[in-house]
């Protein structure tokens, strides 16, 4: 039996569809990521699962019960931790531990084993009112919250969105050893560099679903050589690379641009020989591995038959 089963939901606000005949399974004591931007319908599909909102079409499940109809059950098996920091900014670290441990019935005492490693990082802030913490020692104490009935099923919604990149790294390294303990864990992130952290992801852009694989398997996919292209005046260079015909596509990646082109047998130098018309200063280029930044805005201009390039996420 699958964790979490997802079959055809639909959310809509208004006409405003956020989630699109979903579907997809997360299989137990799996780690699985849903990727994708702001407003992908990555927050209402948790809210569904977590029974905190209703689907207009389709069906879902968490741990085999329905939830529209054992959403009671559910409740006492999950563990939710929303985007949003949302515990009691007014009350202690320890005193909001305390709260959510009373609500389900137990006591920090009892589940310690499984929190030990995230609390002992914000022991020291036991008497410290939650709103006064950064934003690392917020979500570690949110983390501890969300687990400290120890639920079967975890979701977590972008958990690292707003914070260093050091507390991301902690937080994930966190998640691994969560795993180790048979909890199955859903994710969501606008990150991708994020995906490969992950068993298996699920790519959506506009409440539909992408695809579902391993991050690995998703990359071989890539149908394409890819090649990254440096030079001084890039954005230059970009708008005339846009403008060849014999450039399938071409976006900003950082420093370089991404591109692919129509040939069936391209190399560097037919991709040196085109960038060269326009004569760019110091022009770089060399062929490259695709990433799953690349495989998703791949499969978002096939989802959407887009002939724009659109830019890169989250500006990375």
């Amino acid at each position: 039996m699958s964790a979490v089963t997802l079959k055809n939901i639909t959310k809509k606000y208004g006409d405003f569809v956020a989630v699109d005949e979903v579907s997809f399974e997360v299989q137990k004591g799996e780690l699985f990521g849903l990727i994708g931007p702001d407003g992908a319908g990555k927050t209402s599909i948790f809210r569904i699962l977590t029974t905190l909102l209703l689907a207009e079409g389709g069906t879902a499940s968490v741990e085999g019960h329905d939830v529209v109809k054992e959403f009671q059950e559910i409740r006492n098996k999950v563990g939710y931790m929303p985007g949003k920091f949302s515990l009691y900014q007014d009350l202690t670290v320890k005193e909001n531990l305390e709260f959510f441990a009373t609500i389900f019935g137990t006591t920090i005492e009892e589940n310690y084993e499984l929190i030990k490693d995230i609390y002992d990082q914000i022991k020291p802030f036991n008497d410290r009112r939650a709103g006064k913490l950064s934003g690392g020692m917020k979500q570690k104490l949110a983390l501890c919250c969300a687990l400290i009935h120890k639920p079967e099923v975890l979701f977590l919604d972008e958990p690292t969105t707003g914070v260093d990149v050091v507390s991301r790294s902690e937080f994930w390294e966190m998640l691994g050893k969560l795993k180790k303990q048979n909890i199955t864990i859903v994710v969501s992130t606008p990150y991708m560099d994020e995906a490969k952290l992950c068993d298996r992801i699920a790519l959506i852009q506009n409440g539909k679903i992408m695809t579902v694989d391993e991050p690995q398997e998703i990359i071989n996919r890539f149908p394409k050589m890819l090649f990254a292209v440096k030079a001084k005046n890039i954005y230059k260079l970009l708008q005339n690379l846009r403008t060849e015909k014999e450039v399938e596509n071409c976006d900003a990646f950082g420093e370089f641009l991404h591109l692919t082109l129509v040939s069936e047998q391209p190399d560097v130098e037919k991709v040196k020989a085109i960038a060269q018309k326009y004569n760019p200063e110091d022009l770089e280029v060399k062929k490259i591995e695709p990433t799953i930044e690349d495989s998703f805005i791949r499969l978002m201009r096939e989802q959407n038959h887009l002939n724009e390039p659109k830019e890169m996420l989250n500006g990375k």
